[in-house]
């Protein structure tokens, strides 16, 4: 099979990319760095696939959780995604496009999502895409208000939208690296959700 691994930073990719090299698969996998966020995202993936194409599209990264009962360093598999704040204010209401009664969606549910013996032991999550990382009482609080999402990205829903609009196989695999709080860096575990989360790639890889 032929992979695409795709993440917003090169942080997040150089230790596979080290580890596909040691065990000579860089055949079978290629790289994407889109940049941080939903255009650069959606932009850097259809560009790349006008050119090229692959059996299942991956994209990997870390995540903030909502949901605190999610401990840092576990590896989920967001199996759908909405894109936050894309609607109407009216007052104090935030209207849906649809209720709006415009085209479009919030929602990103993907059409084929890549499914295999690894990822049917992991724990199976809604996502929130969002243009700015929460890290105040009031947004969070909002949110949680609005949205039952575990986790919050700031790509997850634009891949999964490429994925629609090109017709391939994707999933979207993140590792937990904080809790979605007040910005407290000292309570974060990069390391923890980066070492786990290629592992996680790893297995997915030699799985298929």
């Amino acid at each position: 099979m032929k992979f695409l691994l795709v993440a917003a930073t090169e942080g997040e990719l150089s230790a596979l990319r080290e580890q596909i090299g040691r065990e000579s698969m860089e055949s079978s996998v290629d790289f994407l760095v889109t940049g941080i966020g939903m255009v650069a995202t959606t932009h850097a993936l259809t560009r790349h696939l006008l050119h090229r194409s692959y059996d299942v599209i991956l994209n990997i990264g870390i995540a903030g959780a909502l949901d605190h009962s999610l401990a840092l360093g576990t590896v989920v598999v967001v199996n759908s995604d909405s894109i936050y704040g894309l609607g109407i204010e009216d007052g104090e209401r935030i209207l849906s496009l649809q209720e709006a009664g415009l085209p479009g969606d919030e929602s990103v549910v993907p059409v084929r999502l890549f499914e295999n013996s690894f990822t049917s032991t992991l724990p199976k999550v809604k996502g929130l895409t969002v243009n700015t990382a929460s890290g105040h009482e009031s947004s969070i609080s909002l949110i949680k208000s609005r949205s039952t999402a575990s986790v919050e990205t700031m790509e997850g829903a634009a891949f999964y939208f490429v994925c629609n609009q090109e017709g391939v196989s994707g999933v979207q695999l993140r590792a937990i690296s904080n809790r979605v709080e007040r910005r407290n860096r000292s309570a974060w575990d990069l390391e923890l959700a980066v070492r786990n989360l290629q592992e996680a790639v790893m297995l997915f890889i030699k799985s298929c």
